[in-house]
Parts: structure tokens; C-alpha cells; sequence
């Protein structure tokens, strides 16, 4: 059996942006799209993009709609909420940056 090789991507990051046709809560009306694109220009001009580094991603809903808008990041497994650039903006640096979760934001 071949022994486990890190991951691709130091942190992957998955971004609901799921919109929902019948006006039930969701990540999409809550600015999932937007949060996601701002994530990734974010980490594109901070040079943490690319293999051994960040990946951000869209996702579908992620069946978490009440405790939205969401996002979750691996391998570690931890989801947030926000509200704004500036929890990104936290998120990116005390989680991405320096492997501290944001407790404030998670979910």
C-alpha cells in the first residue's frame, strides 16, 4: 500500500453559494458568490494561491442553510459563518495564514 502524501492544497476551501428558487434561506441570496470571488482575489494577491498553498472553491448547498451564509475549509474540517469582507478578510489571515481557528466565526 503507497504511504499517504500530504495534500494537494495546504486548505482547501469551499464556498456555498447555492440559490435557491422558492426565496427559502440560502447561502446564494446571502452573498455566498460574492464572499467567494472577494476570498479569491484576496488570496491571489496575497500569493497564497496554488498548489501546496489555497484553493477556493464553490460549492452546492452544503444542507447547513440555517447557520448560513457558510463556508468550510479542509483538511481540518472547520466551517464558519460571516457577515462581511472583514471576516474573510480573518479568516483568511488567522486560519489560512497561521493555522488559528477563528472561534468567533465557527460554526
Amino acid at each position: 500500500m503507497k504511504p499517504l502524501e500530504p495534500p494537494y492544497y495546504a486548505h482547501h476551501v469551499f464556498f456555498c453559494t447555492n440559490q435557491r428558487e422558492d426565496g427559502a434561506r440560502c447561502c446564494g441570496a446571502a452573498g455566498g458568490q460574492a464572499m467567494r470571488d472577494y476570498a479569491k482575489k484576496q488570496i491571489k494577491k496575497m500569493n497564497l494561491n496554488g498548489p501546496g498553498k489555497c484553493r477556493i472553491n464553490s460549492a452546492g448547498c452544503m444542507d447547513r442553510c440555517n447557520e448560513g451564509p457558510l463556508l468550510v475549509v479542509y483538511p481540518e474540517g472547520i466551517w464558519y459563518t460571516y457577515v462581511d469582507e472583514q471576516d474573510i478578510d480573518e479568516i483568511i489571515e488567522s486560519h489560512l495564514k497561521h493555522g488559528q481557528v477563528v472561534k468567533r466565526l465557527q460554526i
